[in-house]
């Protein structure tokens, strides 16, 4: 596949750039020749970003959080092209996601940890954000910011007597590169519109 990588020079861009193309993927600058366009840049570019490839024609794998995507969601749909945005390509975070929404169903209170690089702009993050939808209430969600790290959170879950912490962390954006490839497999059966989470991919 043709894929258009924007923020190929950042942090993520730089370790999935080269993996793509050893999956077989070609990288290409253009839109007009790509068949699909990947997005991990800021939340001040990647709207435009998405915009200026459905426009051209090209559906969009999105892992840039802290931007509303709803607008171009709906800009897809009238496009008649897919848009899969997710705020965590790592497929251990997913699970850590869904194993703490599990457990939320049997201990009465969470709160949320999420620690990131100190570069990182939005805070909470967006794995922290879409976590906390998956959670019974409105659970607490603390940032840390600190040089060091690259993308760890836990959801602490209490009751009586006991605790349980449930923790994801990728010690390198590698990590993400198999969920990015599982999206970009998939794109091409994604309805029109935006499509939200790995966890839509993984059944």
């Amino acid at each position: 596949m043709k894929v258009l990588l924007n923020g190929k020079s950042g942090k993520v861009g730089s370790v999935l750039g080269p993996a793509l193309e050893a999956a077989g993927h070609e990288l290409v600058d253009d839109p007009g020749s790509a068949e699909a366009m990947v997005d991990f840049t800021g939340p001040d570019a990647v709207v435009a970003n998405v915009q200026a490839a459905l426009e051209a024609g090209v559906p969009c794998v999105v892992g840039t959080t802290g931007a509303d995507l709803a607008e171009v969601g709906q800009l897809a749909r009238d496009r008649g092209l897919a848009v899969f945005f997710a705020p965590n390509f790592a497929i251990g975070a997913v699970l850590m996601m869904r194993f703490a929404e599990e457990a939320a169903s049997h201990l009465p209170a969470a709160e949320i940890v999420e620690l990131h690089h100190d570069t990182k702009v939005d805070a909470p993050s967006g794995t922290a954000k879409a976590t906390a939808e998956r959670l019974p209430g409105e659970p607490a969600i603390h940032s840390v910011r600190l040089p060091g790290l690259v993308a760890h959170q836990e959801v602490l879950l209490g009751g009586r007597g006991q605790l349980l912490t449930i923790r994801h962390d990728a010690f390198s954006r590698e990590a993400y590169v198999p969920g990015v490839l599982l999206a970009l497999e998939r794109l091409g059966t994604l309805p029109p519109g935006l499509t939200v989470g790995l966890d839509t991919l993984l059944g």
